[in-house]
């Protein structure tokens, strides 16, 4: 009997797989129907999927349908595909970039710094609440710029599907918006790695942490100059599946021992990401996006994972005035820069305003920053949850005001000839 334990719990893990999958589905049908984003379905559908088991059925059956070990093993596996998905998007995230330089800098730059300083302001309205459920214990710098950056992400993959959706892509402001929110997610998750760093809290913690980022540089720079020699090149052209099974076995193995150093699995997968070489004919696109289609299939079993153990846990202590002071200061920090950036860069103020609006939109990138940041121990459940809200209306939200816009200027801003920033990552999202 015990010999069959292991098989009736790998089916149990499968069963509540194809579960999250349907579950999944419904929401993108949902999202679709009401004119959203298909992740904006997923997500809500598997944040709330816990929450509704445990309080429409009590705990035994909660406890029935996801015991202790089959959340571990889901986590696991939710793990993966984060790994394996963000690798696909830091490599598009190193490939794309915009034509309009001088202008997409100026985005980038007022949809960064008022929303970095409008984080902070969040940070300090916490600080002085001086909740040490909401605050949690860990240093001051660490909490204040991790809150900071996780209210400047702008959602590539997302926005990528609304300018697709809504015939933007192929405009200025689409590419600009888009451009911008490459440079600035890039930014974040350095920002992201130094605040971690900074959690450690002790000199010892620090050097560890150190110690994790310098191994998972190692491991970055290994895939890169090992992907670039001629052999390799030739066996991955040959054996394609094998190779693209070796690259994410090799991702998988880099953002452990990043884990295992005291750093997120994410930051890893971002270094693993950012290190496969672009342009030259190189034969990994296809590779890559392999990965992030598998990456992606396992996503919403994330949102299910970060519904059970955030809003099970935090939802008694969720603060309404929190949720809305942090909307309030999100929807004012990238609509206010995003809005003068794209002035000041030359756009014309019609433009200006639809660029304001698609910088709002945070999505998964934000929702996994956030899983970075209590993983790490520097946001706690509580504020997790309520800038999960806030991620989830902002991202909303966005497709209905675009909508407001082109209702209000008559027409919608006319395609141009250049071609749009090809975020391949974004593929899975629907």
């Amino acid at each position: 009997m015990d010999s069959l334990q292991p098989l009736g719990h790998a089916a149990h893990l499968a069963a509540l797989l194809a579960a999250i999958l349907l579950l999944a589905r419904v929401g993108r049908g949902l999202a679709r129907r009401l004119r959203q984003p298909g992740v904006i379905g997923e997500i809500v559908v598997g944040l709330l999927a816990g929450p509704a088991v445990l309080h429409l059925f009590g705990r035994d059956t909660f406890d029935a349908v996801l015991p202790g070990s089959a959340l571990d093993a889901l986590k696991v596996v939710t793990e993966a595909g984060l790994v394996l998905f963000l690798v696909g998007l830091a490599h598009e995230l190193r490939a794309a970039s915009g034509t309009e330089r001088r202008a997409t800098a100026w985005v980038a730059a007022g949809s960064l710094v008022p929303p970095l300083c409008a984080g902070a302001l969040l940070a300090g309205y916490v600080l002085l609440a001086d909740d040490p459920v909401v605050r949690g214990s860990a240093p001051t710098a660490a909490f204040v710029l991790m809150v900071a950056v996780t209210m400047s992400i702008t959602a590539v993959p997302v926005m990528a599907r609304i300018l697709a959706d809504r015939g933007m892509n192929n405009t200025s402001a689409g590419r600009l918006a888009l451009s911008a929110a490459v440079a600035i997610d890039a930014v974040g998750w350095l920002l992201c790695m130094l605040a971690i760093s900074l959690g450690a809290g002790s000199a010892t913690g620090f050097l560890r942490s150190l110690l994790g980022i310098a191994a998972g540089a190692a491991g970055a720079l290994a895939v890169r100059y090992g992907l670039r020699v001629t052999a390799v090149r030739k066996a991955c052209a040959r054996r394609p599946r094998t190779a693209t099974a070796v690259l994410g076995a090799t991702a998988l193995a880099v953002a452990s021992a990043v884990e295992h150093l005291g750093m997120t699995a994410i930051l890893g997968a971002a270094l693993v990401g950012l290190a496969i070489p672009t342009g030259d004919g190189t034969p990994w696109s296809p590779m890559v996006a392999t990965l992030t289609r598998t990456g992606r299939a396992l996503v919403p079993a994330f949102f299910v994972v970060t519904g059970v153990t955030v809003l099970n846990q935090a939802f008694s202590r969720l603060s309404w005035t929190l949720v809305v002071t942090a909307l309030v200061l999100a929807c004012a920090g990238k609509g206010i820069g995003g809005y003068l950036g794209a002035r000041l860069g030359g756009q014309p103020p019609a433009a200006s305003r639809r660029i304001a609006v698609l910088m709002n939109a945070r999505g998964l990138t934000e929702l996994i920053m956030l899983q970075a940041g209590l993983a790490a121990g520097i946001l706690t459940a509580p504020l997790v949850l309520a800038l999960t809200v806030m991620a989830v209306a902002t991202t909303a939200v966005t497709g209905p005001l675009l909508g407001l816009l082109d209702r209000g200027a008559g027409e919608v801003e006319p395609p141009t000839p250049n071609p749009p920033v090809a975020v391949a990552a974004e593929g899975g999202i629907r």
